[in-house]
């Protein structure tokens, strides 16, 4: 059965977002872009919350997306093929192919879609990871620090929660970006 991986970009304050909803400082270049992809290779199932499939949708929903660099397009194919998973209240209807909707984020949907997948899993962005860390589903935490401070907005990890975790891997990008994995270890 496959890993629950929460995968972040980070700035080095600890957010994904600011105040305003903008993450425009945490574009990878090329090489990160790459790199990300060529980690996705053991990932056959991305879990959304309602506004990260929105903004991830354009992968498959805008040509264009495609042809902004040969990464891009490598990436593309990448995400189109996995299966999406979008837990949303007020989101009852999905515009990309492979991609159904639950109500709830629960240990049960999370159990059902790891037994349903053929590799790891993906939890995307802070809100929708943060009721997964609470609920410890997530195995492994994968953040791409980002060398940039912002002051405040949407913090990767919510306020009040501990966690014991093992690095597995650090790798270091020329543009000063830094991918740091650890597994949770399960107390």
């Amino acid at each position: 059965m496959g890993k629950v991986i929460y995968s972040v970009a980070s700035s080095l304050d600890g957010y994904n977002a600011d105040d305003q909803g903008d993450f425009s400082w945490a574009v990878p270049d090329e090489a990160v872009v790459a790199a990300l992809t060529a980690d996705l290779a053991s990932v056959s199932t991305y879990l959304y919350g309602r506004r990260m499939y929105e903004t991830m949708a354009v992968w498959e929903t805008d040509p264009a997306a495609a042809t902004w660099s040969p990464e891009s397009a490598h990436f593309a194919d990448t995400w189109k093929r996995a299966e999406k998973v979008v837990f949303s209240s007020t989101l009852h209807q999905t515009w990309t192919e492979r991609t159904r909707t639950e109500r709830d984020l629960t240990a049960e949907t999370v159990a059902r879609a790891k037994s349903e997948a053929s590799g790891d899993l993906t939890i995307e962005g802070p809100t929708l990871a943060k009721t997964a860390l609470q609920l410890g589903v997530v195995d492994v935490i994968e953040l791409l620090l980002c060398p940039v401070t912002i002051g405040g907005g949407t913090a990767v990890f919510p306020d009040g929660l501990s966690l014991d975790l093992r690095l597995v891997r650090e790798r270091r990008f020329d543009n000063g970006m830094v991918q740091i994995t650890y597994e949770l270890a399960r107390r």
